[in-house]
């Protein structure tokens, strides 16, 4: 995802500490005042605007035309960006403290001294030394391929056929080709890239990279992380039962010899590459006799010609459909849709504002099928927001937190229900799944919801541990596979040693994107989904709710949208579901159908991993 905000969230804390004031003495000046504090702030956001889109820009290009020139552009506009970012922040560090402030002036010093993501050293040249790390993993990466019965497979196609492909010989070989070929070449550049974002770090008064992360919630980072852990308790039983009768289900199809019916799950069988979400083995665990789906959705975008636009158009259409106004022209002219034939580009799917106004754009490797309806969904829940803020002032440019931003689209794309399908034409009425048809619905989800959670909070453990030296670089790989052992119960197919680098395997690592964003989105998504439905009226069972076409929905959507980052994110929490405390209970209780039933299903069986 591509706006202001996250470039700005380079910006950083120049605490006046003692490695900071050796490098950068501030001038003997007379003390600063509220007023000139609040001068500064609107200087410093002009400049920082004007260098986001620019750098903005350039990463477009190289993201859709990856060579090494626009590598070279992309990485000098990206360090040009972070020493503007660099500079400002020695001098907010001035007016931090000074008395008098008001509340918009004291907000946006403290998200300039917070907001890092990738921190530089202050030492001439290592910002460009951190810009061209990144790049060149982020090249790695979109370059990247596998192979399939020994033939090369580019990172789309291989990710699709670790969903469809059940021989697990072959499976085996495309996660093992992933890993090896994508990961492995660039461990040396990551460890570099550690290092030098501890220095800046700790140049800007943080004991490492992860502690900067964390320091940017509105809380103690502390306590924060102390947040995430009470998230995952909440779900974790239910996680637990699903693993267990997942496994279950493996050992029935694969046996002994390939998927024990006790310990962890073998990653490449879950299809997915990384194990993060199950939804695509659906025809593996499916129930007997509690009935299944009663439709295929991937079917029902192929039999009613559905290609890539049309399913962008039809998540445009939702939002249409609660009173937002339609995407600018502009978005279907320049956004990437599906894979060019003539050039190889980062493939994640991503949502854009370049002007961060309404330069709206998505990219996307798309694929007719139901993980990418649901992608376009979110994907856009991303641009709706970055639309609904566009007037606020540049550092107020972003989500109340980044789970927020993640959260949007996923809350939309819950409702894609069967009545939603049948309100759009997709699904006859007459095959809309009877109450017994529940359980599959349920589990359908879970595969994806569920199961994504402790994946989605082992990634930033990983590199909090990475980042405050806990797991040293010859650790790299074996402290990964632990962490997906003791979070996921899911292990490798093969045995994996410290020359290997599996984690640069997930797109998220070279690319240095957050991680806990998602897992807070994935708890949020149910906070705001339950909320929406409540809005609506709706007196059904949660999982059936779809609030399609409901105006009041939206307009309460929208004030929550655009707040942007003006305020602490309970404000926002508060704003649209009434509570300022994000909570698991949600999705627990969208989810207790299922829980009840997969209690059943694993009795007299020993749980666990």
């Amino acid at each position: 995802m591509k706006r202001l905000a996250s470039l700005i969230a380079i910006t950083a804390a120049l605490c006046a500490t003692p490695a900071f004031a050796e490098h950068h003495e501030i001038p003997d000046e007379a003390a600063p005042t509220a007023e000139a504090a609040a001068v500064f702030v609107e200087q410093a956001e002009a400049e920082l605007l004007e260098k986001s889109n620019k750098a903005g820009r350039a990463e477009w290009v190289y993201n859709n035309f990856i060579t090494e020139d626009t590598a070279a552009i992309t990485a000098e506009a990206s360090a040009e960006f972070t020493e503007a970012i660099v500079d400002n922040a020695v001098k907010a560090a001035r007016y931090a403290d000074v008395d008098g402030l008001d509340r918009e002036t004291a907000r946006k010093l403290t998200m300039m001294r917070t907001g890092i993501v990738t921190p530089a050293p202050t030492a001439p040249g290592a910002a460009d030394q951190v810009s061209a790390l990144v790049t060149d993993m982020q090249g790695v990466y979109g370059k990247g391929q596998g192979t399939l019965e020994g033939k090369p497979i580019s990172g789309s196609d291989i990710e699709e056929k670790m969903g469809t492909v059940r021989d697990p010989a072959l499976l085996r070989e495309m996660w093992v080709s992933w890993h090896d070929t994508v990961g492995t070449p660039m461990k040396g550049d990551y460890t570099q890239l550690v290092g030098l974002m501890n220095e800046g770090a700790r140049e800007l008064g943080f004991a490492d990279a992860g502690a900067l992360w964390r320091s940017n919630y509105d809380m103690d980072p502390d306590e924060f992380k102390a947040l995430t852990e009470r998230l995952w308790q909440e779900m974790k039983p239910l996680y637990e039962q699903l693993h267990c009768y997942t496994r279950g289900k493996l050992n029935e199809k694969y046996g002994d010899g390939v998927q024990p019916d006790s310990g962890p799950i073998r990653a490449d069988l879950l299809g997915n590459m990384w194990g993060q979400a199950w939804a695509n083995i659906y025809d593996i665990v499916a129930p007997e006799g509690a009935g299944d789906l009663g439709y295929n959705l991937t079917e029902l975008l192929v039999e009613n010609d559905y290609d890539a636009i049309r399913m962008v158009k039809t998540g445009e259409n939702f939002f249409s459909s609660l009173g937002f106004e339609p995407l600018p022209e502009t978005f279907w002219q320049r956004s990437l849709f599906v894979k060019p034939r003539d050039r190889e580009v980062v493939c994640h799917a991503s949502a854009w504002d370049i002007d961060n106004k309404d330069d709206l754009r998505i990219k996307m490797c798309t694929k007719v099928n139901a993980d990418d309806f649901q992608t376009v969904h979110h994907e856009l829940g991303h641009n709706y927001y970055q639309r609904a803020y566009n007037t606020l002032s540049p550092l107020y440019l972003n989500g109340a937190n980044d789970g927020f931003h993640e959260a949007i689209g996923d809350m939309i794309a819950l409702s894609v229900t069967p009545e939603y399908l049948v309100q759009i034409g997709l699904l006859p009425r007459d095959q809309v799944p009877s109450a017994d048809k529940d359980i599959g619905l349920l589990l359908k989800q879970a595969l994806d919801k569920v199961a994504f959670l402790p994946f989605g909070l082992l990634i930033d453990r990983w590199r909090w541990g990475v980042f405050d030296g806990s797991i040293p670089p010859e650790e790299y790989t074996r402290a990964w596979v632990d962490m997906k052992r003791d979070y996921q119960g899911v292990v490798p197919p093969v045995e994996r040693t410290s020359e290997n680098f599996d984690p640069g395997a997930k797109y998220h690592i070279p690319a240095n994107v957050p991680y806990t964003r998602y897992f807070l989105s994935f708890v949020l998504q149910f906070q705001f989904f339950e909320a929406a439905c409540k809005t609506a009226g709706w007196k059904g069972p949660l999982h059936r709710c779809s609030f399609y076409g409901n105006k009041k929905v939206g307009e309460k959507l929208n004030a929550m949208l655009a707040m942007g980052a003006s305020k602490p994110w309970p404000d926002a929490l508060e704003a649209f579901t009434g509570t300022r405390e994000i909570s698991g209970k949600s999705l627990n209780r969208y989810f207790a159908p299922l829980a009840g039933w997969l209690k059943q299903q694993n009795k007299g069986k020993t749980c666990g991993w």
